[in-house]
């Protein structure tokens, strides 16, 4: 009997012939926390008497969501995470370094066929690039971190085929709502969603990475794609690591799979207070939004900025929004400087803060006021995510949100695409 991707790593992980549904002990190749997180890792650690970690070079602590420190209490986190990473010789990204799920795969810690746990949700990112990477309590993080291993329930796979390719104006994050729209908030809980067909191959690897950080969105454990030679490319550009692709046998047993028209679907709304609330962009057109938000570990690279930059340069945004950029690295920030993005969307009237989460988790930047909607790019739209349980968050694409904050309400940007 053929194997999922999923299936396979575990078995390799854990050195067993294993299939979905099995417990397994397995090795662990990477662990990340951030700071919303690590505080209670590093409790953890110490309340289990360790005194070392399983390996320096394959942990990282990132601060990111309070980036830079909005009161004492964070800061007091924030030195506490960089205390603990000279004790122990760990990666530590600081203030400005950006997002941690921009990082890893970015600065080369992360390769195809890796298993990978971080204590934070949208851990599922890295799926593109082929790894199987899931969210895991603070403690369960701790455990990685001081043993190298886990334990993991073998999840089932659901497998999502996109044939054809998007139209002019949609975008792989229309796609992740649509996947919303149509799996629901919890329709894979503990289960593996994996990303194939004709669309997804066409799609950038920035691109692919937004898809995968959505797979939380629909419960699922894990989003993971094939790496194809675009994805080795990615990578090898960012590491000299040896790593060996995963490919799912052509006889892999599916909990279930299911097929989609790429080329039918249309620019995507995600209404509040839920991910899976989603409409076609036209049926909001007569939301009126006060502030807009690209960025986040979602949309928050450099190709999302060139997006926003395609139908904002040369205009004015509406008087009266406001527009928060939030780089999802500084290597992004400085890309999009020298390729004059920056100054683009500043003419435009936008405002960059500190690459990281920015708005997104609702600490400190850009905290709407009561009553106040905003547009954004991240993944979530729970009441108060942003700070403010009295606003109301919609999701979109860059393109949605950029064409959103010409008109003063929410926009099929496919009439400003040329």
């Amino acid at each position: 009997m053929g194997k999922t991707i999923a299936e396979k790593i575990f078995s390799k992980k854990s050195g067993q012939d294993v299939h979905a549904k099995d417990l397994v002990l397995a090795d662990v190749d990477f662990c990340m926390g951030q700071d919303g997180t690590s505080s209670i890792i590093i409790d953890s650690f110490r309340e289990m008497g360790a005194k070392k970690v399983f390996n320096p070079k394959k942990i990282a602590l990132v601060i990111d969501h309070s980036s830079p420190s909005p009161n004492l209490g964070v800061s007091a986190i924030h030195k506490k995470m960089r205390d603990f990473a000279n004790e122990y010789g760990i990666t530590l990204y600081d203030i400005g370094c950006g997002v941690c799920h921009q990082l890893l795969p970015e600065k080369g810690h992360v390769v195809p066929g890796d298993l990978v746990i971080g204590a934070d949700s949208h851990t599922c990112s890295y799926g593109a690039i082929n790894v199987f990477s899931t969210g895991m309590g603070s403690t369960d993080v701790a455990v990685g971190i001081i043993s190298g291993q886990n334990w993991f329930r073998v999840p089932e796979t659901v497998k999502f085929i996109f044939k054809n390719q998007l139209k002019k104006g949609v975008y792989s994050k229309d796609m992740a709502l649509f996947i919303a729209r149509h799996a629901g908030a919890d329709g894979l809980t503990y289960m593996a969603a994996e990303y194939t067909g004709s669309a997804i191959d066409k799609l950038s690897v920035e691109a692919r990475f937004t898809i995968c950080n959505m797979a939380i969105e629909i419960g699922a454990k894990a989003g993971i794609m094939e790496a194809d030679a675009k994805a080795i490319k990615w990578v090898q550009s960012r590491t000299n690591k040896k790593f060996t692709p995963v490919k799912a046998d052509k006889d892999a047993v599916y909990a279930d799979v299911r097929e989609y028209d790429a080329a039918k679907i249309v620019p995507q709304v995600a209404k509040p207070h839920a991910v899976d609330n989603v409409v076609d962009a036209a049926d909001v057109k007569h939301i009126e939004i006060q502030q807009g938000l690209i960025g986040t570990c979602t949309n928050g690279r450099l190709e999302d900025l060139e997006i926003a930059v395609s139908i904002l340069k040369g205009k004015k945004i509406k008087k009266g929004l406001r527009l928060i950029i939030a780089p999802a690295s500084a290597e992004v920030f400085i890309q999009a400087m020298k390729k004059g993005l920056v100054q683009t969307l500043m003419e435009s009237g936008a405002a960059f803060v500190t690459p990281g989460c920015g708005p997104c988790v609702g600490t400190h930047n850009g905290v709407p006021s009561d009553g106040e909607r905003v547009i954004s790019t991240a993944n979530r739209n729970f009441k108060g995510r942003m700070g403010n349980p009295n606003s109301e968050i919609y999701l979109a694409s860059p393109a949605t949100v950029a064409a959103s904050m010409l008109t003063g309400k929410i926009t099929d940007p496919r009439k400003f695409i040329k």
